[in-house]
C-alpha cells in the first residue's frame, strides 16, 4: 500500500464555510478506500458538503462529493482499478464490477456531482474526453469553475508557465 501511496501526486478537500471556499490537503492514511476518504470529508464544515479532489501518477483522478451520508463519486479511468486499491475501491462502491482485461479508459461514476455548484456534467465530460489533459490540470479547472482555482493551485503546487 505504502507504493501507491507514495504515487498519489496529491489530495486535497475543498468546502465553502459563509459563502467562502477552503482548500486543504487531506493525509495520506485517509487514502486507503472512498469510505475512509469519505469520512474525513464528512468531518469538513462545508455548506452543500466537501469536496475531494485526488490525484495519482499522473494517469487518473477520483473527484468525491460528500454530504451527510450521501457520497457522490467521478472516477476518471475505470482501468486504475486493475492497479490501484482506491480506484477499485471506488468502482465498488459505484457498485460496478471487476473489468477484467477490458483496456477502454472511460470515466464511471456521477458526471453531475457539482452541476449545483457550477460544474455541469457536459463541461466535465468535455475535460475528461480531453486525452491531452493531466488529472491536475483537469481538476484544477474544475477548481476554478467553481470559484476556488487560486487556493487550489496554491495547495497542490501548481505554477502558471
Amino acid at each position: 500500500m505504502s507504493e501507491q501511496i507514495d504515487a498519489v501526486d496529491f489530495a486535497v478537500a475543498a468546502y465553502r464555510e459563509q459563502g467562502r471556499w477552503s482548500v486543504q490537503e487531506i493525509t495520506h492514511h485517509h487514502l486507503d478506500d472512498v469510505e475512509t476518504l469519505a469520512e474525513a470529508l464528512r468531518r469538513l464544515p462545508g455548506e452543500g458538503g466537501a469536496i475531494g479532489m485526488v490525484a495519482v501518477d499522473e494517469d487518473w483522478f477520483l473527484l468525491l462529493r460528500v454530504a451527510g451520508t450521501s457520497v457522490r463519486l467521478l472516477l476518471s479511468d475505470v482501468t486504475a482499478a486493475d492497479d490501484w486499491d482506491l480506484a477499485d475501491s471506488a468502482l465498488e462502491h459505484l457498485g460496478l464490477p471487476d473489468l477484467g482485461d477490458d483496456d477502454e479508459q472511460v470515466p464511471a461514476g456521477d458526471l453531475g456531482l457539482l452541476a449545483d455548484l457550477g460544474m455541469h456534467e457536459l463541461d466535465l465530460g468535455v475535460l475528461l474526453d480531453d486525452v491531452d489533459l493531466y488529472p491536475d490540470e483537469i481538476l484544477s479547472d474544475v477548481a476554478r469553475r467553481l470559484g476556488f482555482g487560486e487556493l487550489f493551485d496554491d495547495v497542490v503546487g501548481m505554477v502558471d508557465v
